[in-house]
């Protein structure tokens, strides 16, 4: 997957499919979205686009309090190189950029930088200054193809980041691993002493021992506060830690 710092440093494109979005978890619903993306690019002789923002718009915003994501740009990344994704755009959101209107965003950048073919949005997807865009507007202003996709249920219940956030925020990683679709990511620094995260953003769950794949191989694990107790043997300085489950006796 090619990864492009902002739109001043795009590689070529061809026929881009694009999508917007936090994409925090990359959860079933995104990814039911971004294989969305992906047929559409395939089926046109495209590329698959996500643009995503860095840091979150909140931060930017003077609203991080209370902030906990559950995935951090690694991780986000990593996840997304897995759906098959061409590239992702990562855009530096600071308070010019959040000033944009509506029209500019979609025209500037969407249309005017990227080219797209075809926009893929999810059934609650707002963008621009105030979150004034949103389906509707692209509806009727676009002047491209514009793809809904509707809110997705795993096996009845309904799947979006606050929801993932909960079940990980009370320890609940078998359901948290069902929404998602996918292990809990977390990339963290190794050193002698276990793998520590250093993001103030980021969530982990509570204190305690989980199931986990560390680099691959599956081990038992133990958080406790930002610090990953992963057992003996040599790691990469940048260690890819995937818990699937609770440790039970």
């Amino acid at each position: 997957m090619k990864i492009a710092s902002g739109f001043d440093m795009l590689p070529p494109l061809c026929n881009a499919v694009v999508t917007v979005g936090s994409f925090d978890g990359v959860h079933c619903g995104h990814r039911m979205l971004l294989d969305r993306v992906r047929r559409k690019a395939q089926e046109c002789g495209g590329e698959s686009v996500v643009v995503t923002f860095e840091p979150h718009p909140r931060i930017t915003l003077h609203k991080a309090e209370g902030l906990r994501l559950l995935t951090t740009l690694d991780e986000k990344a990593m996840l997304l190189d897995r759906c098959g994704i061409d590239c992702l755009v990562v855009v530096p959101f600071d308070e010019a950029f959040s000033r944009l209107s509506r029209e500019e965003f979609l025209g500037d950048y969407i249309i005017g930088r990227l080219h797209a073919q075809t926009l893929v949005v999810g059934y609650n997807h707002r963008f621009g200054r105030n979150n004034e865009g949103d389906y509707s507007f692209l509806a009727t202003a676009a002047g491209i193809e514009v793809v809904e996709v509707k809110q997705h249920l795993a096996d009845g219940d309904k799947v979006s980041s606050t929801v993932v956030r909960e079940a990980v925020g009370r320890g609940a990683m078998d359901e948290a691993v069902r929404l998602l679709g996918h292990p809990y990511p977390i990339i963290g620094k190794a050193d002698a002493a276990g793998v520590s995260v250093s993001d103030e953003y980021k969530l982990l769950p509570p204190d305690g021992e989980y199931l986990a794949a560390v680099n691959g191989e599956k081990r038992i694990i133990r958080i406790v506060g930002n610090r990953l107790l992963v057992g003996e043997g040599a790691m990469p300085a940048q260690t890819i830690v995937e818990i699937y489950d609770n440790a039970r006796g």
